[in-house]
């Protein structure tokens, strides 16, 4: 769950917790919830809240209209577990590739 007037992860289960993921790449493996997750991106996004990509193991219809209605670009079909943490990411959602 993020919030969508600050960009900061708000589940306290999870590792990130009061993280930001405001113009980061925010990578993670696939959503979860409810039709409200692509409201939640495009509020991210009219706040100026948005990441500036999303990287999905497998991506889902929630997450891509997000993605597609705030113009944030998207990938998937990445393993995610390659990626480092903190690591500068280059995504080239065109044609469909990362670099790191």
């Amino acid at each position: 769950d993020i919030d969508p007037k600050t960009g900061k992860i708000v589940e306290k289960n999870n590792s990130l917790f009061n993280q930001s993921i405001s113009r980061k790449i925010f990578i993670f493996p696939y959503g979860k919830g409810s039709t409200v997750g692509s409201y939640v991106i495009y509020q991210l996004h009219k706040n100026g809240m948005g990441p500036a990509a999303i990287i999905n193991n497998q991506a889902e219809a929630i997450i891509a209209v997000g993605a597609i209605i705030s113009d944030i670009p998207m990938i998937h079909k990445i393993d995610i577990e390659k990626i480092p943490n903190n690591k500068e990411v280059f995504v080239n959602a065109t044609e469909g590739y990362i670099e790191f």
